[in-house]
This record gives C-alpha cells, sequence and structure tokens, in this order.
C-alpha cells in the first residue's frame, strides 16, 4: 500500500521532539512516519542511541540534551527521571512554521520560541506521574517512600508544562479522557497506524500455540497469562525481553515458552501461525493486537483501555472483564472454539493504516495552524 503526504508540508518548516531515542518501539514508528514525511526537521530529544533506531530517524539532525554525556545512560536513563523535564526545557529550539512533539513524558515540555505553535500528539500524559505507580515502583516500601516527593513534584510539572502546548491529539478516546482530567484541555483522536504492509496474513491453518508479544514489565500483566496458562496446560509463546523475565520464567510451567527478543521475520511468522493473540493489560493503546489482526489471527484482551477502541468483540476477537487467570482462561477457550475469519479480521485492521494517521494528523496540522 503507497502512502501519500500532503503537498503543504512540503514547504512547511517544522521541529520534532520525541522523549528518548533508544529502541523502536510504538513511539518510534510513528517518529519514523514524521521523519519521513518532514526530511529536513531537526530532531530535539533527551538521549539518542544511534544502533537503536532506524536509519531514517537518525538521517535527521539529532539535538540530544546534557543527559546524553553521561556514560551509559542508554542503559540506565529510567533512573534520571527527575532531570529529564529540566533537560528538555535547556533546549534553545531554532525557528520553525511549527513544533510537533511526540511525548509519553516530557517531550511536551519543550519551550517553543515565541509565537511558534506546538502540536502535541500524545501517547498518555506522563505514566510515571499520574498512574500506575505501584507497577512501576514495585513492593519495595523506602522506594515508594522516597519517589512520593519526586512523583508529586513531576505531577504538577507536567500540568504546568501543558499549556506550551498549542493543540493536543491523543491516540486513543481512553487518552484524550486522561488529557482532559489531567491537564484540563481537549484534544484530537487520531489513531497510531498499524504497517499493512509488513504484516499481512497468509491465510494457511493456524498452529497449536497462543502468543504473546510484549514487553515483560510489571504493568503489562504477564503474569496473569503466564498464571492461567500454567494451570490449563495449552501452549504459550511469550516473545520480549524485561525485568520481570527471571521472575516469569520460574512460575511458567512447562507448557510456556520464553523466546526473548525476535526479529519482525521471525514475529510475523509467529503471528500467523498462532491461534490467537494473549493481550493482558491496560493499555494506552496497543499496537500488537492491530498487527495480529492485520495478519488475521483474533485477540482475547483485558476489556479495558485502547483495546477496546481496536478490537471488535466477537468479530475481531475477544474481552475478558477481570484481570484474574479463571477469567483469562474462560476468554481463551471461548475463543479458541470458535471460528473466525482472517480476511474479516484483516479488513478491520486496515482501518488503521498509515495513510489514515498521515489524514488524521494533517487535519490537526491545519487546525493548530489557521484555529477560527
Amino acid at each position: 500500500m503507497t502512502i501519500t503526504f500532503p503537498s503543504s508540508w512540503k514547504t512547511m518548516r517544522v521541529v520534532l521532539c520525541h522523549d528518548w531515542l533508544t529502541g523502536m518501539r510504538g513511539g518510534e514508528r510513528v517518529l519514523e512516519i514524521l521523519c519521513k514525511g518532514f526530511p529536513d526537521a531537526p530532531v530535539y530529544t533527551l538521549i539518542h542511541n544511534p544502533a537503536a533506531v532506524s536509519e531514517t530517524i537518525n538521517r535527521h539532525p539529532i539535538h540530544a540534551s546534557w543527559l546524553q554525556s553521561i556514560p551509559g545512560i542508554e542503559r540506565h536513563y529510567r533512573n534520571f527521571l527527575p532531570f529529564f523535564p529540566g533537560a528538555m526545557e535547556r533546549f534553545n529550539v531554532q525557528p520553525a512554521d511549527l513544533i510537533i512533539s511526540t511525548s509519553h513524558c516530557v517531550a511536551k515540555g519543550l519551550r517553543p520560541p515565541a509565537g511558534t505553535p506546538h502540536l502535541c500528539y500524545c501517547f498518555t500524559p506522563m505514566r510515571y506521574a499520574w498512574m500506575f505507580h505501584d507497577e512501576y515502583l514495585g513492593g519495595n516500601p523506602l522506594k515508594k517512600m522516597l519517589a512520593r516527593p519526586i512523583l508529586a513534584w513531576l505531577r504538577r510539572w507536567d500540568h504546568d508544562a501543558s499549556p506550551r502546548v498549542t493543540r493536543f491529539i491523543g491516540i486513543s478516546r481512553h487518552i484524550r479522557d486522561r488529557i482532559n482530567t489531567f491537564y484540563g484541555r481537549e484534544a484530537d483522536i487520531v489513531y497510531p497506524p498499524v504497517d499493512l504492509n509488513q504484516w499481512t496474513p497468509d491465510f494457511k491453518p493456524a498452529g497449536d500455540f497462543d502468543l504473546i508479544a510484549s514487553a515483560l514489565v510489571p504493568y503489562k500483566k504477564i503474569d496473569l497469562a503466564v498464571a492461567a496458562y500454567t494451570q490449563s496446560g495449552r501452549h504459550l509463546k511469550i516473545v520480549g525481553t524485561g525485568t520481570e523475565h527471571k521472575r516469569l520464567k520460574a512460575a511458567a510451567g512447562s507448557n510456556i515458552e520464553f523466546l526473548g527478543w525476535r526479529s519482525d521475520a521471525e514475529l510475523l511468522e509467529l503471528y500467523r501461525r498462532c491461534r490467537l493473540l494473549v493481550f493482558p493489560g491496560e493499555e494506552d493503546f496497543g499496537i500488537v493486537p492491530l498487527e495480529a489482526q492485520a495478519c488475521g489471527r483474533p485477540v482475547v484482551a483485558y476489556g479495558r483501555g485502547g483495546a477496546l477502541e481496536t478490537i471488535v468483540e466477537g468479530t475481531t476477537g475477544l474481552f475478558f472483564s477481570q484481570q484474574t487467570p479463571e477469567a483469562l482462561s474462560q476468554a481463551v477457550d471461548t475463543c479458541a472454539a470458535r471460528t473466525w475469519d482472517p480476511a474479516t479480521i484483516r479488513a478491520h485492521a486496515e482501518s488503521f493504516s498509515i495513510q489514515a494517521f498521515i489524514n488524521g494528523l494533517d487535519a490537526s496540522i491545519q487546525k493548530t495552524l489557521n484555529p477560527r
């Protein structure tokens, strides 16, 4: 599928801003599209690891913050969270017609030059500060006590920095509501895209395993799936790495395989061959379920957050309403017993195309530049 960028983008002086460039996850895939649409735009970011991001991004002038000079920062940057707001605010941003930030942490706090409109594509208000504290801090009482005043300060900064944004875009209705709750601002909605050229079905029979593709971190709730599948004995393959790997593996039965990191080509084959994808956490949006659906496979997901906007219950997947092993197992059994139409599932994913994302973003750009 070919994509077309608006002709007006060719003459627009744009500055891009992204939290950090330490990997190619969903946020970086969005930034990569913006880099293609604005090939001369500089990118301001806290940290830049060229080996971890695409050549499309690396071709741009990258302005990294003073944090870049800290040895080993690419591996330990999360320990420097309290320094992120100040580092973002210290940038001296070059003149532009428009700033576009792609933000889930502090990128939206970039100080724009006077009179420069700022459009923020917001993946979420700062997750660390506003929600899911236990999932990020773990059960260490001392760590929680020390973090409490820092998180309170981050919430104040995050709220107070929000007026620097001229217009917000939320990645889902779920995030639009958070923007309104935490910042008191309205937001457009433009869904992140799925690469329909990369993730495709082959319409061959499914295998005998179910699949998870996720970072292995607490808020993803992979432990829920490990418990459910250990009890049921069904075959589960888990793609991903993270801080929870050892704990999850120790709790898992022999029917659960941990595959670690896998290339896109390997992941494509896993999507195509799995019976279904399991998505047990509450996500802001969640691109993985759309990748699986683009490959024609149904999804069993927790029925909260962004999954409610990307999965059509009974047509492209099923929801479970309680985050318990029993509720997840029941939904998996129901899903596995049904007959699913891969072509119908694929057709639904096609409504989240890159072109649809570009068109939606351009509508917000025009509203930002030409307010009524």
